[in-house]
């Protein structure tokens, strides 16, 4: 399968659809998010194109009530988890986070293929032992070109899409 991670969209619903629109296009079967959507709206916008999103909070989700509220009452294909999130994708084990050290952590447990994190908004990649761990950058733009990337959870390879 065909998955997008993202993280740190801030709020910029113009990159979010952006990526929405690539992500559409690639088929992706899931959409992983690592935390800093900021406001409610950017689930609705998430939520609207019809993708499951697995998603965790982060430093900056400031009214996490009403994100946590609206993702299990009114958006169907949000599913949001907390600090850690925790799926398996057709044998594939990913944790996601928000958190770069809460990421690493998990990493070296081994008991996922992928983690991937967010927080710093920069792109990196890196492996710990036999799992892959993934910060996709940012939706936002702040600290660089904005982006994220999608993962073959057949093949492991990882793409990354940037939002010019």
């Amino acid at each position: 399968m065909i998955i997008a991670v993202m993280s740190d969209s801030h709020d910029n619903i113009w990159n979010l659809r952006k990526a929405l629109a690539i992500i559409k296009e690639k088929n992706a079967g899931m959409i992983i998010h690592c935390g800093d959507f900021v406001a409610p709206f950017m689930l609705k916008e998430l939520n609207e194109a019809d993708i499951p999103v697995h998603g965790v909070l982060g430093n900056n989700d400031g009214d996490q009530y009403l994100l946590t509220k609206f993702s299990l009452t009114i958006f169907t294909n949000i599913k949001l988890y907390g600090l850690i999130g925790d799926i398996n994708i057709n044998g594939f084990n990913v944790g996601f986070t928000h958190q770069d050290i809460v990421g690493q952590g998990l990493a070296s447990t081994n008991k996922y293929q992928l983690v991937c994190y967010g927080h710093s908004h920069k792109h990196h990649i890196k492996k710990i032992g036999q799992t892959i761990l993934l910060n996709p950058g940012e939706i936002m733009g702040k600290d660089g070109y904005p982006g994220f990337c999608f993962v073959n959870t057949d093949t492991s390879e990882i793409q990354r899409v940037e939002l010019g």
